[in-house]
């Protein structure tokens, strides 16, 4: 009788097992292969920095974005911080951010046309000193309220951490000074967390290459090509976006002790 149960019970444990691996085996679907995306757009940029004094500043960031190269709109993004000076070549700063997302399908009834999104924002700029390049750190940490185009949906909080390391070359002149022609290159990263980020944790890759001159010491321009690749809404689709960027940077100083030190040029 012992005997008996014994093959009673392992041939229920193999009808079983092999009823499971059937299952699975029916279930189980190949993933899909990757998918790539190509896209083009033209940024434009106005970078603000104004010193009240040697430890305190104004920044802000106040950018146009349009996708299809120049043909639709994108985003307007517009960002404002206070900075405070940690020391020569470290700066703080806290702040908010306010961007407007237009939909991509501007006809559907279904979406809205332009989403606004709300973030908080802290940032640490630090420098490694050289006699003739300047190499910049910088790391950013946002905390972003967002909802997706449809109507009526729900923001939900997300959070981003971003690090640029930028470096600028001058080629007309030993070091950073007034009407100074530069080599600008950075690389970008962006790590995104919260309830709602399943797969695209990996958010964003940004490299950059541009040419840079300083006007003067309160003005200064750049122009480049931007490459980004990073998720496209599914797991196995990516986007492979090609941009131009022309950036403006403008600073001022208020605090008019002329026996304080120059600052450096050009300003981050």
């Amino acid at each position: 009788m012992g005997n008996f149960r014994v093959i009673i019970w392992l041939t229920l444990f193999c009808v079983s097992t092999t009823t499971l691996v059937s299952a699975q085996s029916l279930s189980y679907q190949p993933p899909p292969e990757k998918v790539k995306i190509k896209s083009t757009g033209v940024w434009f940029g106005l970078y603000t920095k104004y010193h009240f004094n040697d430890k305190w500043a104004y920044y802000g960031e106040y950018h146009i974005r349009r996708r299809n190269g120049f043909k639709d709109m994108a985003q307007l993004y517009l960002r404002f911080g206070v900075t405070y000076t940690l020391a020569k070549y470290a700066d703080l700063t806290v702040g908010i951010v306010n961007p407007y997302y237009w939909a991509p399908d501007q006809d559907d009834p279904d979406l809205d046309n332009v989403v606004p999104q709300f973030r908080t924002w802290e940032q640490l700029v630090f420098a490694t000193p050289f006699d003739h390049i300047k190499l910049y750190h910088q790391l950013r940490f946002e905390q972003r309220y967002k909802r997706d185009y449809e109507k009526g949906s729900d923001f939900k909080l997300t959070h981003r951490f971003r690090y640029k390391i930028t470096l600028y070359v001058p080629l007309n002149k030993p070091a950073f000074e007034n009407h100074t022609l530069f080599l600008s290159f950075y690389e970008e990263i962006f790590i995104q967390a919260g309830e709602s980020v399943i797969y695209n944790h990996l958010e964003d890759n940004r490299t950059y290459l541009g040419l840079g001159y300083n006007l003067s010491e309160k003005l200064q321009v750049q122009a480049g090509y931007m490459y980004s690749f990073r998720h496209f809404g599914a797991p196995h689709v990516y986007e492979n976006r090609s941009i131009f960027r022309l950036s403006l940077y403008h600073h001022l100083d208020f605090h008019l002790d002329k026996h304080r030190e120059k600052r450096d040029i050009p300003i981050h």
